[in-house]
């Protein structure tokens, strides 16, 4: 699967945030989206997963406008919302009823170190992020966008978190960050 920005800005209003950006993403590539705070980030990456429209240019995946192209995708950030009323074990199997996992859900928890039967409201932010990051691993995905993946993990989880990303070759991981160490995990950049 082949990914283009073709020329892409976005403004608000009257001032652009970001202007000409042109980029070839391949699956099996990671690919960190950096710049200052402000420059579009975030912005770059919804617009990249298809939740943001760009003010100027186009997205495409497989030569296909990516609201026409078919693949499987997931997002995580630290803003994406969870059903904290379930317990691990329920959002899981939920999960499930639309993606494929690609393991037990025992398995999954386990690589995580997270509670299959405690609610998710009872979880640390830490805990709820691997819980949301469980979506990225274990189940299929082509592509995999992650905001700030790893705001809120401790050490155990960050290295949980890179041992699991660094492992995935068959999909195009595509994250914003301004962590070094979530940057200096992945093939390519894009700078804005």
């Amino acid at each position: 699967m082949i990914l283009t920005g073709k020329n892409i800005g976005k403004k608000f209003g009257k001032n652009w945030i970001f202007r000409s950006q042109n980029f070839t993403l391949e699956t099996g590539t990671s690919v960190a989206i950096t710049g200052k705070n402000g420059s579009g980030k975030s912005t770059l990456l919804q617009i990249i997963a298809g939740f943001l429209t760009p003010s100027e240019g186009e997205i495409e995946v497989d030569g296909k406008k990516i609201d026409e192209s078919e693949h499987s995708a997931v997002f995580v950030g630290p803003y994406t919302e969870i059903i904290e009323e379930f317990t691990l074990k329920e959002f899981l199997e939920f999960h499930s009823t639309f993606k494929k996992n690609v393991c037990s859900i025992e398995e999954m928890a386990e690589s995580a170190s997270l509670p299959l039967s405690k609610p998710i409201a009872d979880f640390s932010t830490g805990m709820k992020q691997r819980a949301k990051l469980i979506t990225s691993f274990f189940y299929e995905n082509d592509i995999i966008f992650m905001d700030e993946p790893t705001s809120n993990l401790d050490a155990e989880g960050f290295n949980w978190w890179k041992k699991e990303v660094l492992g995935l070759k068959q999909q195009l991981v595509i994250l914003a960050s301004n962590d070094m160490q979530e940057i200096d995990i992945c093939q390519k950049q894009l700078n804005l």
